[in-house]
């Protein structure tokens, strides 16, 4: 099968700030691309094979140097839904909170501890960027 050409940044950002405005009413084709270009930054930024990214059924990446596998089942695996990936991408949600019970992160085998690498950057600074600006109040005395 041969390899997938990489997304556009133009069109990734996009889509990042699509979901970043609409969250879950993001359409699927829209969160489809959002997910596989958070997937490509992160596989670009750590790869390797030890691990396994999965985001079922818009696409899976191989991440992080190490051990690194051909057939079968890799030595570690990460597994979540679009909505939780999207979350841990930009930032809104952390590895602990996606790794709690019910955060909707299943994560089993060596290295599948995602946390000193989400979020991923580029998704981090366009949620930064796409979040309402937070009033600040001072009071004077």
């Amino acid at each position: 099968m041969p390899a997938r050409k990489p997304i556009p940044i133009s069109d990734g950002t996009a889509a990042i700030r699509s979901w970043c405005e609409n969250g879950k009413d993001t359409a699927r084709p829209t969160l489809a691309l959002a997910v596989r270009f958070t997937l490509q930054a992160l596989a670009e930024e750590y790869p390797g094979g030890a691990v396994e990214l999965r985001v079922p059924p818009f696409g899976a990446v191989q991440i992080i140097e190490g051990t690194s596998h051909t057939r079968g089942t890799p030595p570690a695996v990460v597994e979540m839904d679009a909505a939780t990936w999207m979350r841990l991408a930009t930032g809104e949600l952390t590895w602990a909170e996606g790794r709690a019970k019910g955060g909707g992160v299943s994560a089993s085998g060596e290295r599948s501890d995602l946390s000193e690498i989400l979020p991923v950057p580029i998704a981090r600074r366009i949620a930064a960027e796409e979040a309402p600006a937070r009033p600040t109040t001072t009071e004077e005395n």
